[in-house]
C-alpha cells in the first residue's frame, strides 16, 4: 500500500524532469505524516535534491519509484531554482540537516516511535543520542547500521527485516544514501512493519556530528552544495560540478519543451 489517498491526493504537485515533487512546507509535511501514521497508510516519504533527480533521469526504475511514493519533498535549493523556472514555486527545501530536529520534536509531541536505519557502525547510536539529550522523552525503539548484505534474500537483511517487524515503528528513517536506500525500500518495503518510511541520506552523519556542514552564509542562501563541495571535493565533484549544469540545462529544454524522458 503506497499511501491513504484522503491525505495524499489534497497535497499539491509539480514535475521536474519527469519526477513529481510535492511542494511543501515543513508544517505541511509533518501533518502529511501524522495523518499516514494514524491511518496506518504504510506509506512512502521521499525526498529529492538535484542529484536525485539526475540519477532518475538515466534510471527510470528510480523516476517511476518516486513518482509512486504518495509524498516527495524538495531537499535542495536547485530543485527549488529549476520549479521557479520552469513556473513553480516550491516555499521552502526541506533539509535532514535541519529537519531532522524538527522531526524529532515532532515525534515526542506525538509519541511517535523511530527507527533508524543506515550509516557506518556506531553513527546513527551518535546522532540518536544528540536528539535524545534535546528531547528525552523521544522513542527510538531500535538503530541498525547501514553496512550489512542488502541483498533480498540475505540471511543479513531478512534478519534486519525481522528485527523492525518486532517493535513495529511508526517511522522507519532509512540513511543509505541515493539510490540504494530506494533501491532497498523498493525490494523490502512490502514485509516491513512500519506505518510510513523515510529515506534520510546522510542525516545520521549529520545529526551525529560525524560529516562537517558548511558554514550559514552558505546553507541559507542557496550554495550548501558548494559548501559540501569544499568539505569532500574528491567524492562530491562530479555530483556537483558535472551535474548542476546538466540539472540546468535540461530544465531549460523541459521548458522549451524539448526534453524527452
Amino acid at each position: 500500500m503506497n499511501g491513504n489517498p484522503s491525505v495524499t491526493t489534497k497535497l499539491p504537485a509539480i514535475q521536474v524532469l519527469g519526477v513529481k515533487v510535492n511542494p511543501l512546507a515543513t508544517s505541511t509535511l509533518r501533518h502529511a505524516i501524522e495523518e499516514l501514521i494514524i491511518s496506518k497508510a504504510h506509506a512512502l516519504v521521499l525526498h529529492v535534491n538535484i542529484h536525485g533527480i539526475n540519477l532518475a533521469f538515466s534510471e527510470n526504475w528510480l523516476r517511476d519509484y518516486l513518482n509512486s511514493a504518495p509524498v516527495v519533498f524538495c531537499d535542495g535549493a536547485g530543485v527549488m531554482l529549476g520549479a521557479h523556472l520552469l513556473g513553480h514555486h516550491i516555499p521552502q527545501r526541506i533539509t535532514y540537516a535541519d529537519w531532522m530536529w524538527q522531526l524529532a520534536e515532532f515525534c515526542q509531541e506525538k509519541e511517535f516511535t523511530l527507527y533508524f536505519l543506515g550509516a557506518k557502525p556506531g553513527i546513527a547510536e551518535q546522532a540518536g543520542a544528540h536528539l535524545l539529550q534535546k528531547f528525552p522523552n523521544l522513542k527510538i525503539v531500535g538503530i541498525q547500521h547501514g553496512y550489512f548484505d542488502k541483498t533480498q534474500s540475505s540471511s543479513e537483511n531478512e534478519g534486519i527485516i525481522k528485527k523492525i517487524n518486532l517493535v513495529r515503528p511508526n517511522i522507519l528513517l532509512v540513511g543509505f544514501g541515493m539510490p540504494i536506500q530506494e533501491r532497498w525500500l523498493m525490494e523490502n518495503w512490502s514485509h516491513i512493519e512500519a506505518d510510513v518510511a523515510l529515506t534520510g541520506g546522510a542525516v545520521f552523519d549529520y545529526i551525529s556530528g560525524e560529516l562537517q556542514r558548511a558554514p550559514d552564509w552558505m546553507t541559507d542562501h542557496g550554495f550548501e552544495w558548494l559548501g559540501r563541495l569544499i568539505i569532500e571535493p574528491r567524492r562530491l565533484w562530479k555530483r556537483y560540478i558535472i551535474g548542476n549544469p546538466l540539472f540546468l540545462w535540461r530544465v531549460f529544454k523541459q521548458r522549451l519543451g524539448l526534453l524527452k524522458y
